[in-house]
């Protein structure tokens, strides 16, 4: 990967303007030398009113707002089926992108996407903030230092609750079209990347999943049972609909111990020798509650950027870049076709 010098202040464009295209600015501009330069969205009243709180320049098409003087990078909050068409139309502009979970709603999308961006030599990542949690990162070197032995069984469970006019207020939320799913591809995805990243690739996936209390096209309640390369074995559960809503909770054992994370801290450390180095000194959980419909992590995005700018001025991989985000897409895909068919996949 390439380096590229950034301009002084960095110059971010926020593509987007819902609850998370918020949080990115808040996220950004929190950071010593970025400034907000530009804002777009489909709402052209949501955008002008961000671009006034951040002192940006808010624009009325896409192609005028690529076009920003000096733009360096774009944050693609849009609605999920949207991520791949405007990363790639920012990636055709030269300009790097760091789109929010999930990298787009099919693999195939994701392809395009990744080759869009390798073709035009920009940076491109996916916000999956649990990744840079202190705990997190510590829990994923204690299992490369083999401090949990040979792994064995992993249980994760997102039991969040969405009232429902968290869907009836969208016009996106809770369709095949522009969600790709419900509570998988939305809310549990940010669980299936931590699994992958943890644990590595899964060979096999046996799932079932239910419409049972939203009504939306997608489902809002799933179980898949996974088998990973590395012979570990485990289960999730995603759901919107567990009033009134839980911390996430994923619990993995091997043969030298259990640790056990809620939203994105350690809480347990059960392990047969002294871990190599103890868990980070704790602070609150930055994992979506489960009581209001969207909770801006901002300490976590604000991680997830600066690391996304750090890579592409050293010309690094960011924390989780193109084709790492699109394994998590080809997953919940998996599990989707798993619980369509009743059979493994």
């Amino acid at each position: 990967m390439a380096h590229t010098r950034l301009h002084q202040p960095v110059r971010v464009g926020i593509l987007g303007a819902g609850n998370i295209s918020h949080t990115h600015a808040r996220a950004a501009s929190d950071i010593p030398g970025v400034e907000i330069a530009a804002c777009w969205s489909r709402d052209r009243l949501r955008a002008a009113r961000l671009a006034t709180e951040f002192s940006a320049a808010a624009y009325e098409t896409l192609e005028d707002f690529l076009g920003h003087p000096s733009l360096d990078v774009v944050l693609v909050g849009t609605p999920s089926g949207l991520h791949a068409d405007h990363a790639a139309e920012a990636a055709r502009h030269g300009l790097h992108v760091l789109v929010e979970k999930p990298l787009d709603i099919t693999a195939a999308k994701a392809d395009a996407l990744i080759d869009c961006c390798d073709r035009a030599g920009i940076t491109l990542g996916v916000v999956f903030q649990d990744r840079a949690a202190p705990d997190v990162a510590w829990l994923k070197r204690m299992i490369g230092l083999g401090a949990l032995g040979e792994l064995i069984l992993v249980s994760a469970r997102v039991k969040w609750y969405r009232r429902p006019e968290y869907y009836a207020a969208s016009t996106w939320r809770g369709t095949w079209a522009l969600d790709g799913g419900g509570a998988l591809m939305n809310q549990g995805i940010h669980t299936v990347d931590l699994l992958l990243w943890l644990l590595g690739d899964v060979r096999r996936v046996s799932a079932a999943m239910r419409t049972a209390f939203h009504h939306i096209e997608v489902e809002d309640a799933v179980v898949a049972c996974l088998e990973f390369d590395n012979g570990a074995v485990g289960t999730l559960e995603a759901t919107t609909a567990a009033y009134p809503g839980f911390a996430r909770r994923v619990e993995i054992s091997g043969t030298q111990g259990t640790v056990v994370l809620e939203g994105d801290r350690v809480v347990s450390v059960e392990l047969r020798s002294p871990a190599p180095e103890p868990p980070p000194a704790s602070e609150a959980s930055t994992n979506p509650s489960s009581t209001s419909p969207v909770v801006s992590d901002v300490r976590g995005h604000r991680r997830v950027i600066e690391n996304f700018l750090n890579a592409i001025e050293s010309g690094i991989a960011p924390l989780c870049d193109g084709r790492d985000g699109r394994r998590s897409v080809a997953l919940v895909e998996a599990i989707y076709a798993a619980a369509r068919t009743g059979a493994s996949v």
